[in-house]
C-alpha cells in the first residue's frame, strides 16, 4: 500500500487513511464524516429497501480499527453520525456498548449534523454546532462563500470521484479540497457518494481543486481536470 499524501489545510498538515478518515498529527486529531449508523434500519422500517442489518457493525469496525491503529487523542464525528433522530434507540445492546467504550476511550466530540441536529448525549462525548482547533474549523456542511471558510474541514456531500485508468473508469470515495478547505467522504457503510464534478460540489471550489481517491491498495492525488464524470 503507498503511503498517502499530506494534505495541506490552512496550514494544517493532514492524512487520509484508506478507511476514508482523515488524521491530523500534530494535534492527535481523528476526523470521521457522515458515519449514518443504523441507515439499514431506518430504510427498513420505511420499506423503501430490504438491506443487511449489519451496516453499523461494520462501521464501527472501521472506526474502531483506524483509531487502534492511528491511536488519537481526540475524534471529530463530523454530523450525521446517526442516520435519523430515532437511530440511536435501535442500536442493538452489542453496538452501544462498543459506541461507548470509544467515546470513554478518546476525547471525543460529534458535531450536529442535519440528518441529527441533536445527537444523543446517552453514549458519552460532547455535542457541539461546530468547533475551532488550531486553523480549522470542524463543521458538518460547508459554507457557501469561500472566503468565509478557510480551514473548513465538512462532510454532507459524501463526495466520490471517477477517474479513467488503462481504458476502464474507476470510481471511489475521496477528499476533495483546495487548500484552503477539505471536504471529507462518507465512513457509513451504507452511504453511497456525489461525484465531486456535480455542481453542488464543485460550485463550493471555484478556483479548482484535488482530489485524493480511496484506491484498493492506497490514497491517490488526482487535479480536477483529470476527473470524469
Amino acid at each position: 500500500m503507498n503511503k498517502p499524501p499530506e494534505i495541506a489545510v490552512n496550514g494544517a498538515r493532514l492524512v487520509p487513511d484508506l478507511s476514508g478518515a482523515l488524521f491530523w498529527p500534530e494535534k492527535r486529531t481523528l476526523i470521521v464524516a457522515d458515519l449514518h449508523l443504523e441507515k439499514g434500519s431506518s430504510y427498513a422500517r420505511g420499506r423503501r429497501a430490504v438491506l443487511p442489518p449489519y451496516d453499523s457493525a461494520a462501521t464501527l469496525n472501521r472506526l474502531e480499527e483506524v483509531a487502534g491503529r492511528l491511536q488519537p487523542r481526540t475524534v471529530v464525528c463530523l454530523g450525521d453520525s446517526f442516520h435519523d433522530g430515532e437511530a440511536a434507540a435501535r442500536l442493538d445492546t452489542a453496538e452501544c456498548a462498543r459506541l461507548r467504550a470509544l467515546t470513554d476511550a478518546y476525547d471525543w466530540l460529534w458535531i450536529a449534523g442535519n440528518h441529527d441536529p441533536a445527537p444523543s448525549e446517552d453514549f458519552g462525548g460532547r455535542v457541539e454546532a461546530e468547533a475551532v482547533l488550531g486553523g480549522l474549523a470542524f463543521r458538518h456542511e460547508a459554507l457557501a462563500e469561500a472566503e468565509q471558510a478557510h480551514g473548513e474541514l465538512s462532510g454532507h456531500y459524501h463526495p466520490k470521484a471517477a477517474v479513467r485508468l488503462r481504458g476502464r473508469r474507476i470510481s471511489a470515495r475521496c477528499f476533495v479540497g483546495d487548500g484552503a478547505r477539505l471536504m471529507l467522504p462518507a465512513f457509513g457503510t451504507y452511504t453511497g457518494g456525489l461525484n465531486v464534478l456535480d455542481p453542488a460540489i464543485r460550485s463550493l471550489f471555484r478556483g479548482g481543486f484535488r482530489v485524493h481517491l480511496l484506491g484498493a491498495r492506497g490514497v491517490y492525488a488526482y487535479a480536477g481536470s483529470a476527473l470524469t464524470g
